[in-house]
Parts: structure tokens; C-alpha cells; sequence
């Protein structure tokens, strides 16, 4: 108990450290500020060129989704997710050690041979592919879905909707992209870095008051024309549509994009989105409770 009770302890105080000087100190590759930037730059395009004239800069819920974008870009991870993940590994690994085993990764294969510029799109395109079926997973088994809620309880989009998602959620996508990382390794942090930032730019812009659709590469990428049709309130099947979260093809690829018609207008939401929680703890909370 001792050991876990410190691992607990150093993964805290570790962390801390870690976004005490992410905060106080600029790096070219700093969370914080990286975060920050993005954040700003899709605000200003949002307000240079609004797709819904008639919202507000300050839309409905603004405040609760940046104050999502914080929390769950770090404070989530200070609080559960760091510590968890090392207990979780420490107890796995103890528990094989009774039986004479120990937890190894089982690589596949090493992307270290490839030039960087291919291994980033490897990791990319793999990594997008595994997202976009815990995406669909979300929206299929009830639980998921009740998980999930939290994101489509959006009422008008604009760029930090992107972050407003329950607790829950991180731990179901990354529990299952850990898959490639294990198989495939020769992975540096600058490379999941570089990756992480795209996507979160690309997200941002998703969810952001803009209407591009990016010409002939929406069928590529995902974008505001495609994405608001996966928040809109009626879809035309039970489960959901365009469940891309930085590629769109999977979607065309899969047959489960959906753009009838410019949905810039479109009521978002779901059924019973009225019974749904409008502040934040109850919102987290709301996949435990009957």
C-alpha cells in the first residue's frame, strides 16, 4: 500500500511541477500556451468572419465551454487521469508478477527506419482511424452514450465547444489509443506533439462559428459544414453521423457521412437534451446517476 500510496503522491506532485512550469516558462512546445494560441486564433477567425451572424461572440454557454477547455486540458489530468494511469499500470503489473509474468509491450513494429515526415502520418492516420470508432462507440452502447452526452448537450457551437466533454470520456479514448503506441513503436514526444496540436486546431475550427468546408478537401478533412451535422438534433438513424474527429474520409470511406443541405441553422442537440443538466457538476456526474 506504501508504494502505491507514493506513486500516487510523485505522480501529483510530478504533474504539478510539470504545469506550474508549462505556466511560467514559454517553450516552443508548451501545452499551455500552444493551447492558448490556438484558442485565440480560431476565436479571432470566428469573429472576422461568423457564419451565424446572429450569435453573439459571447454565445450561449461561452463561459462553460472555455471553462471545459481548462479543465480538461489540464486540471482533468492533474486531478485523475496521471495518477490513475500509473497506479493502474503498477497494480497490473504487480498482479502478473504473482503468476511469474511481466506486462510487456507487444511491438508489431518500429516506424524509427521511417523519415519523420511518414511516421508523423503514419501515427496520424492511425491514431484518427482508432478515434473515429471509439467516436462511433460513444454513440452506439448506452452507456457511451450517456457518457457522451455531455459534448451534444451544445446548444450553439463556437471553438471551445470542442473541449466540453464528461470526465469519462478521456479515459475511454485514451484507454484504446494506447493500442498503437504499443504496437507500433519508435515514437518521440515531439512527434506526439506535433500530432496532438493538429488535431486540436483542426477540432477547434470543427466546432468554431465558421463556414468552410475546405473545397475538394472536405472529403479528407473534417470540417464546420460536416461536423455541425453530427451535433444537429434529428439525424437520420438511431446511432448518429459524420463521427470524423480530424479526417472526414472515414466517413465517405465507411458510408456514414451525412450533409443534406447548408446546416448552418440547423437546432442542435438530442431528443431529450431538455432534461439534460445545465451546469457543470451535474453534468459531471450525470452518467452515474439511474
Amino acid at each position: 500500500m506504501e508504494k502505491y500510496i507514493g506513486i500516487f503522491l510523485e505522480s501529483y506532485s510530478g504533474y504539478f511541477n510539470y504545469l506550474k512550469s508549462e505556466i511560467l516558462y514559454w517553450k516552443w512546445d508548451n501545452y499551455f500556451y500552444g493551447l492558448l494560441s490556438i484558442s485565440l486564433i480560431v476565436w479571432l477567425l470566428e469573429i472576422a468572419f461568423p457564419w451565424r451572424k446572429n450569435q453573439r461572440i459571447f454565445r450561449k454557454d461561452f463561459w462553460l465551454d472555455l471553462f471545459y477547455l481548462f479543465f480538461n486540458f489540464f486540471l482533468l489530468n492533474l486531478i485523475l487521469l496521471i495518477a490513475l494511469s500509473n497506479i493502474t499500470a503498477t497494480l497490473i503489473n504487480d498482479f502478473l508478477l504473482l503468476f511469474g509474468l511481466e506486462l510487456q509491450p507487444i511491438q508489431l513494429f518500429s516506424i524509427e527506419k521511417l523519415s519523420r515526415p511518414t511516421a508523423l502520418f503514419l501515427f496520424f492516420i492511425i491514431s484518427d482511424f482508432i478515434q473515429w470508432n471509439v467516436h462511433r462507440m460513444l454513440h452506439t452502447f448506452p452507456f457511451l452514450w450517456k457518457i457522451h452526452k455531455t459534448h451534444h448537450s451544445v446548444k450553439e457551437m463556437g471553438f471551445a465547444a470542442h473541449f466540453r466533454y464528461n470526465w469519462m470520456e478521456p479515459i475511454v479514448y485514451k484507454s484504446i489509443l494506447y493500442i498503437p503506441i504499443i504496437l507500433i513503436g519508435g515514437f518521440n514526444l515531439q512527434d506526439v506533439f506535433i500530432v496532438h496540436f493538429i488535431t486540436i486546431a483542426i477540432g477547434h475550427l470543427n466546432h468554431a462559428n465558421i463556414g468552410w468546408d475546405y473545397g475538394i478537401f472536405k472529403y479528407v478533412l473534417n470540417n464546420p459544414k460536416m461536423h455541425i451535422w453530427h451535433h444537429s438534433k434529428v439525424i437520420p438513424n438511431r446511432n448518429g453521423v459524420n463521427f470524423g474527429i480530424s479526417l472526414s474520409l472515414w466517413d465517405y470511406l465507411f458510408r456514414t457521412n451525412y450533409i443534406p443541405k447548408d446546416g448552418r441553422d440547423i437546432e442542435l442537440g438530442f431528443s431529450d437534451d431538455n432534461e439534460f443538466p445545465e451546469d457543470f457538476l451535474k453534468q459531471e456526474i450525470y452518467p452515474l446517476k439511474k
